[in-house]
């Protein structure tokens, strides 16, 4: 078995694979001050409760965005299963190639989304993750990452608006009924979802307004079977773990 590990700036999400099948997955929040004998535990944990044994573990990938948790999480996995996990970053193999200014400034698990988008779906295809931020990049047919954007995800939208006055609570971002709100939480979170939705289908129209070929939009992030839209034509929420059962395969 495989275990995925994407640290994002607000979970850790853990992938078990087998077969390039997604068997489990566990989310933690991220935390800069665990320690790696507390992250070695929640994993033991994790594959107890799928019936895995630390031995059953060949090995481990890791896409990070977040440094500061970087050492502890990798000591937890060298202590508690004997492996040294395989980093998504410079010197690996992806089997993408990275045509934007600074290749070096594109995230490991923007990265990882891609590989897994052209593995499963093939190259044209516009990947939106819906996470603490919300990105947008596009892969052409030779596997080429040509260009970008980065625009703020709902829940962190969701906080500004909290934590920016006095009396508008914090919510829970779902799908609302209506827009016809009659509550304050109702009006917050119609307001959040339309207005995310709409910037979602403003950027996707603009890019096909500049990319001159037809592609397929490929969703991901937590958030993404939140969201109702035709201009989306695949949701697939294990498609970072595609990518780094592709890149963990072009490099074991």
């Amino acid at each position: 078995m495989l275990i995925a590990v994407d640290i994002g700036n607000t979970n850790i999400v853990l992938g078990f694979l087998e077969g390039g099948r997604t068997v489990g997955t566990y989310r933690i929040s991220t935390q800069a001050n665990h320690t790696s004998d507390e992250y070695g535990l929640m994993i033991l944990q994790f594959l107890q409760f799928s019936t895995f044994r630390p031995d059953d573990v060949e090995d481990v990938i890791v896409a990070s965005v977040v440094p500061k948790v970087m050492y502890s999480f990798t000591s937890s996995i060298i202590k508690f299963l004997h492996l040294e996990p395989l980093v998504v970053g410079p010197g690996i193999r992806t089997g993408m190639n990275i045509r934007i200014d600074d290749p070096r400034t594109l995230g490991a698990d923007c990265l990882a989304d891609c590989a897994g988008a052209y593995a499963a779906y093939g190259g044209r295809c516009l990947v939106v993750d819906m996470g603490t931020a919300t990105t947008y990049n596009y892969v052409d047919a030779h596997a080429t990452i040509t260009c970008g954007l980065i625009s703020t995800g709902i829940r962190t939208a969701a906080a500004a608006l909290a934590g920016s006055t006095a009396q508008l609570p914090e919510v829970q971002i779902e799908r609302p009924r209506s827009i016809l709100a009659k509550d304050t939480r109702k009006a917050i979170q119609a307001g959040l979802y339309y207005d995310f939705l709409g910037g979602i289908e403003r950027i996707i129209t603009q890019f096909r307004r500049e990319i001159h070929e037809d592609f397929r939009v490929v969703a991901t992030g937590g958030l993404s079977r939140v969201l109702e839209t035709p201009l989306i034509d695949v949701v697939d929420p294990d498609l970072i773990f595609k990518g780094m059962a592709a890149i963990y395969e072009l490099n074991r």
